[in-house]
């Protein structure tokens, strides 16, 4: 094994890893000396540190809430453990495992195959019709899922290989998946909107319905960059299905899509919470991949829940170590002190935003989006409920920050599920997805400064 690993040169430097060591000591030591240093730069010291020795970032912020508690202040460690358990105690959390169990459901009992047989004989006559059947068949699974790499993964691996076959360069098909698998945490169910409803309080019921428009916009944009683009080099179209062909495409998949209604038609009519919504969907999935569709054996219903309860309990743990990371940010009031700054500086609305867009694509550079929504929207929405914006449209506005960061490199989500499927390296998924990117980024410019998009459907119907 050890012939397989190159010998480290003599020469090589040694400073990298005295990085990590420096961020972190460097503030800690000057204040226990007495030199006055902001809590705060020690507090994201810490986190900045721990992150760069490689250390999970769930991890990371476990850590740097113990290392400054009991270094820098006289909290007894019972409060730390108190914490650790209420902080999860949300009746909106429940929400989560139930969601990534109905996708992994859908996911292995063929709901995204009929999908996509449906998709293709609605919109397959077009220029890039599978293409544009495949950003159809992601938006329908996205709002049925609640999660985009199950999104890319079960309409991906389907239509990627047909696409493939039928003539499409490689790279066409994995920018369309790649970036149209990302509506699967903006077109309700989303997994991410509850855990933004949990770290702020705000309805996951409003945040549900919010989504719809926005997700509705950004497929048919994503849809109109993949015609445009097929038709400027003129890549294959299927030939139109008739009236009979649509009718039964959609008879074979009316059980996937009745899930949409279960979900948000039961919201928004009071039937059920949002999180009874989720419970429901997870019976339902069960429901039709095992004995409606029957593609799915019994025998493998033990290893979906397996999968389901590994997954959850993953994001679980990160939002057990990010809610002791808010509470810590909140007793020292950086949230507070943050907004009391941006107001002394004379930020509005407008700059605001466009900071916040910024720090969150950045971050979407080496984080994953539940770590950035648990991180950063208990820090960053005090300020913006000082400065007036809408909770919900600031909730929809980071959920779309998180589809951009999902497709770029170097931690992107569905860069690295869609390589796997499409076997291109991530540099060449990189080039390959920029035409749908600038499309998303444009969109996200138009969610930030037109709330409307947004919160005009929950307002209409009620719900804020």
């Amino acid at each position: 094994m050890s012939a397989l690993v190159p010998p480290v040169p003599a020469n090589a430097p040694k400073w990298p890893a005295l990085v990590p060591i420096l961020i972190i000591g460097i503030p800690v030591v000057l204040k226990l000396v007495g030199v006055p240093v902001a809590n705060p730069w020690i507090i994201f010291a810490l986190l900045l540190g721990l992150m760069l020795t490689g250390m999970p970032i769930s991890i990371s912020l476990g850590l740097t809430v113990l290392t400054y508690l009991f270094a820098m202040t006289n909290v007894p460690i019972e409060s730390v453990a108190l914490k650790l358990f209420t902080g999860i105690e949300k009746f909106e959390i429940m929400a989560i495992p139930f969601f990534i169990l109905a996708g992994n459901f859908l996911t292995h009992g063929g709901v995204a195959r009929r999908m996509i047989a449906f998709a293709s004989a609605m919109v397959g006559h077009w220029y890039g019709g599978l293409g544009l059947a495949g950003v159809l068949a992601c938006a329908l699974f996205a709002a049925v899922s609640g999660s985009s790499p199950a999104t890319v993964v079960a309409i991906g691996s389907i239509i990627l290989p047909a696409m493939v076959k039928q003539g499409f360069p490689n790279r066409f098909g994995a920018g369309v998946i790649t970036t149209s698998g990302a509506l699967g945490i903006l077109i309700p169910p989303s997994i991410v909107m509850v855990m933004y409803a949990v770290a702020t309080s705000t309805s996951v019921g409003a945040l549900f319905i919010a989504g719809i428009v926005p997700g509705i916009v950004l497929a048919f944009l994503l849809g109109f960059t993949t015609w445009w683009r097929a038709r400027k080099f003129n890549y294959p179209r299927q030939a139109k299905a008739t009236t009979a062909e649509r009718l039964k495409s959609f008879k074979d998949s009316i059980w996937g899509l009745l899930l949409i209604i279960v979900v948000i038609g039961g919201i928004y009519t009071g039937i059920f919470t949002p999180t009874e919504a989720a419970a429901m969907s997870a019976v339902y999935a069960f429901f039709v991949a095992v004995y409606v569709y029957k593609d799915m054996p019994l025998s493998k219903v033990p290893k979906v829940l397996l999968d389901s309860a590994n997954m959850s309990a993953m994001l679980l743990y990160i939002i057990t170590n990010a809610v002791m990371f808010s509470y810590l940010m909140t007793s020292e009031n950086i949230p507070q002190a943050m907004a009391g700054w941006m107001l002394d500086k004379g930020f509005g609305m407008i700059a605001f935003l466009l900071v916040v867009n910024v720090v969150l694509l950045l971050a979407g550079n080496v984080m994953e989006p539940s770590s950035i929504v648990l991180i950063f929207a208990p820090i960053l929405f005090p300020v913006a409920m000082k400065l007036g914006i809408d909770p919900v449209h600031f909730g929809i506005m980071m959920v779309v920050n998180m589809e951009v960061g999902m497709c770029h490199p170097p931690v992107g989500l569905n860069l690295y599920v869609a390589s796997g499927i499409a076997k291109m390296g991530i540099t060449e998924l990189t080039i390959a997805v920029w035409p749908w990117l600038v499309t998303m980024l444009c969109f996200l410019v138009v969610v930030t400064y037109w709330p409307s998009l947004s919160i005009w459907l929950p307002k209409t119907l009620g719900m804020m």
